[in-house]
């Protein structure tokens, strides 16, 4: 995928759901990964032309995992001349060795989370943009759907009342192996460390359903994600004023 693929997917979005506004101060919390990376070119690269003005910021929670070197993430940052943050927690070593969780996930993200927010909320940024894709967004319909018997998924843009910011998700319209090209086209900065709790999680299990449903019906993905943008879920809402913008 090119860039100029991935900034037509993004503007798409931040159209569509009228993700930014003019004087944003966004915050891309760059966990390190592909996925992260790529959000953090597609909004420099957007910001370059886009009408609205916004400002951005990276930020990247450092769980205490061993071996998380960020020291090509803040090079590339550099040469973006985007302003990155590095939050040190203990994380890691709280869930792992201390509590010994068998069921990480749901915890540490509450913690990560937490601590991402708290920077967010210093250095004065009013929204956050998280890197979930499409791939994400379907994966999690259908684990609400077959976990927890509900109709559910991440929405393209949701206000966080406890915290007054606004999570933006930019890239719903990338698939993941879209974004793993993009990642070897322009040599990302992938940190490699790795959880224990990676390829054990109901989320894994999602993929490998929807990669077997795949095998019978080639537009598996296109049809779950058609479904969910016009299933009026909260949050899926186009912004009225787009087809007037056109």
């Amino acid at each position: 995928m090119t860039l100029q693929r991935l900034l037509s997917y993004t503007r798409r979005a931040v159209d569509l759901y009228h993700l930014i506004d003019d004087g944003d101060k966004i915050a891309v919390g760059i966990s390190g990964g592909k996925d992260s990376l790529t959000l953090l070119y597609a909004l420099h690269g957007l910001q370059r032309f886009y009408p609205r003005h916004f400002e951005l910021v990276a930020i990247t929670v450092d769980l205490g995992l061993p071996d998380f070197d960020t020291s090509g993430i803040e090079n590339l940052c550099a040469q973006l001349s985007v302003p990155y943050y590095k939050v040190k927690t203990d994380i890691y070593q709280i869930i792992f060795d201390e509590r010994k969780e068998t069921n990480p996930c749901s915890l540490c993200a509450k913690m990560r989370k937490g601590a991402l927010n708290d920077e967010i909320k210093r250095l004065g940024c009013n929204k956050v943009a998280y890197a979930h894709h499409m791939d994400d967004i379907i994966e999690t319909f259908m684990m609400s759907l077959i976990f927890e018997g509900r109709i559910n998924t991440f929405a393209p843009d949701t206000y966080l009342e406890r915290t007054e910011l606004r999570v933006i998700r930019p890239l719903i319209y990338v698939q993941e192996r879209e974004i793993v090209a993009f990642r070897k086209k322009y040599d990302l900065p992938v940190v490699k460390a790795k959880c224990p709790a990676d390829g054990f999680t109901k989320r894994e299990t999602m993929k490998q359903l929807i990669r077997s449903l795949e095998a019978e019906n080639p537009r598996i993905r296109s049809c779950l994600f058609s479904a969910i943008e016009h299933g009026n879920l909260k949050g899926w809402n186009v912004d009225p004023d787009y087809k007037l913008r056109l």
